[in-house]
């Protein structure tokens, strides 16, 4: 929802840096920057900093940044980096979809010598260097380096740890003990789950489910093509079995099929619902927003939906590529790092000194487990281009009623077998 929320409120901003009047012609005087974070964004306020940082170290280069809109950069990205008006450095969305297409259109610089060179991969744990490196198909994974991550998201269980005493539950720590929790709002009278269906993350709490059956394989299998897919194994058809028994007993509203994230998020920050499963993108406004009851997070069961953040990729026709590689450099550093931390966000380059929030803490201790199991299965939508409308829109009509479970999984099997990208192995 951050990324969506940046496209509908993209703004043009230029910060001009020490001396110089900058040049386009690539005389190392201009760092060209893009990126969609908002201003008050765990990533926007460390990008931010890394720009002052960058700056201090780079007298007489000015820095042009414009903050493009996620939609925007998505849908001109092809178009504008094939241009003289591609900028230096960008964020750019992760996938085989996405990072991986530009690769494969060869409109990416290769950073593999870069990251050697400065030791980049070596900040990255497991799972979240999957989505930096591309074949020649354009599929994760393996292959040369064509991106940089500097943060990372993953699905996490927030709580109302208020309403949660007042029932005398206890914290989860397994599917089970979730469900009884759950049952127990119900008989209290209260809909435990506060779930956005008309967008996310519905089809990712689907997804969750699904998951709680998985393994490394099942989630390479499919995100990575690396194998043949069954939309109706045990696995697929655990999830989309226990999404439809959870809004049989009451766990989620039916009215959720009509519920944007926003809608979602804001709910459960007002105290509306005691359980919202979601990104930890949300962890931010979540802090900051709520008032009059304590609340916490909490990881799910297995493996889990999350991956590196957002890429920083250089463009081909960059007219500055040291530059860049200087500024990525920057936002890889402990200070930029600990910055975005503080801010609320998950960064890639753990400290040694814990954050002073203790809930902030649990959310980067609970991704440090996450990636020392091997545990990060990315997102549902990444494997086929389109596939997160499709996702959604299935998903809703199952809250609806209008298709059952296993309808659910045919309509997802078919459009996934027709649209992923990539070729098979």
């Amino acid at each position: 929802m951050r990324r969506l929320l940046a496209a509908a409120t993209a703004v043009l901003l230029v910060v001009t840096g020490c001396g110089g009047s900058g040049d386009e012609a690539g005389d190392g005087k201009t760092l060209k920057l893009w990126h969609y974070e908002g201003p008050d964004s765990a990533m926007g306020v460390a990008w931010a900093a890394a720009i002052e940082e960058f700056k201090a170290t780079h007298p007489g280069v000015e820095v042009r940044f414009e903050e493009k809109g996620f939609e925007q950069v998505q849908k001109t990205a092809p178009m504008v980096l094939n241009s003289a008006d591609a900028p230096d450095v960008m964020e750019y969305n992760k996938g085989n979809a996405t990072a991986g297409l530009l690769a494969r259109q060869g409109l990416l610089t290769d950073l593999s010598a870069e990251v050697a060179q400065r030791g980049w991969d070596k900040e990255l744990g497991a799972g979240i260097d999957t989505t930096a490196r591309y074949d020649e198909r354009g599929v994760m994974g393996s292959g040369k380096w064509y991106g940089v991550p500097n943060y990372a998201e993953y699905v996490t269980v927030y709580y109302n740890k208020t309403l949660f005493d007042r029932q005398g539950l206890a914290v989860p720590t397994t599917l089970d003990e979730l469900t009884a929790a759950m049952a127990k709002f119900v008989a209290a009278g209260i809909t435990p789950l506060a779930v956005g269906g008309a967008e996310y993350p519905a089809h990712q709490l689907f997804y969750q489910l699904a998951l709680t059956e998985a393994d490394r394989d099942w989630v390479d299998r499919y995100q990575r093509y690396t194998g043949e897919v069954d939309f109706h194994d045990n696995t697929w058809v655990h999830g989309a079995e226990t999404f439809a028994k959870w809004l049989r007993e009451g766990y989620l509203g039916k009215d959720s099929a009509g519920m944007k994230a926003e809608d979602m998020g804001q709910a459960f920050i007002r105290g509306e619902y005691p359980l919202m499963v979601t990104g930890s993108w949300w962890y931010g406004r979540v802090r900051a927003q709520v008032q009059g009851f304590e609340w916490g997070t909490f990881p799910w069961f297995g493996m889990t939906a999350g991956s590196s953040g957002n890429l920083w990729v250089v463009p081909k026709g960059a007219k500055n590529k040291e530059l860049a590689y200087d500024f990525i450099d920057i936002t890889m550093s402990q200070a930029v790092q600990d910055k975005l931390r503080d801010a609320g966000g998950v960064p890639v380059a753990s400290g040694a000194t814990p954050a002073a929030d203790p809930r902030t803490e649990q959310l980067n201790a609970d991704f440090r487990e996450l990636t020392a199991g091997d545990r990060l299965a990315f997102y549902p939508d990444w494997p086929a281009p389109g596939f997160y409308d499709v996702q959604v829109s299935a998903v809703q009509k199952l809250i609806t009623g209008d298709l059952g479970p296993h309808e659910v999984l045919t309509e997802l099997g078919d459009y996934y077998r027709e649209n992923r990208s990539g070729t098979d192995r």
